[in-house]
């Protein structure tokens, strides 16, 4: 059965909402909360690791090809490619969550001193984690789906 990967991935970021947002209501401080979740300084440091990451291996095109696997149709090499491409993405995106959160904790250990401070800075320190999952999980439904479209090619082939 083809699915069209964009859709999943509209669908999953729908889900992705609809859960982030429950778990947010469900808080005693409401939608005020939400201002907690955001860090772009974590967030650029992880785009900062996976999109030169990806150019300078040369796995960007492949990268993008990914988006549109069950769309077009692909090669058995041209879909281990962008496998690969996925792949080196997603360790990308861990590499560079593991970095901002690491280089947060050497700053936070930096103020020690100060008590008060630490429970907000750890909670900042650890939304780069939260960042990584969130991209992982858009990432993976591009793996499976190049997967399952390899799958398919070679048993086309073996016909």
């Amino acid at each position: 059965m083809k699915k069209n990967i964009r859709l999943v991935l509209l669908g999953e970021l729908l889900l992705f909402l609809a859960v982030f947002m429950f778990n947010l209501l469900l808080g005693s401080d409401g939608p005020a909360v939400l201002a907690r979740f955001i860090d772009l300084p974590s967030l650029l440091l992880i785009l900062l690791f996976l999109i030169p990451g990806l150019i300078i291996m040369g796995e960007w095109k492949d990268f993008i090809r990914s988006f549109s696997v069950g769309i077009r149709q692909y090669s058995l090499l041209e879909l281990k490619n962008i496998i690969g491409a996925v792949c080196a993405a997603q360790k990308l995106t861990m590499f560079g969550a593991l970095f901002a959160i690491i280089s947060s904790g050497i700053l936070i250990l930096g103020q020690i001193n100060d008590p008060q401070r630490l429970g907000p800075n750890l909670a900042v320190a650890l939304l780069a984690g939260i960042y990584a999952l969130a991209i992982e999980f858009f990432l993976m439904p591009l793996r499976i789906n190049a997967e399952r479209r390899m799958n398919e090619e070679m048993d086309l082939g073996d016909e």
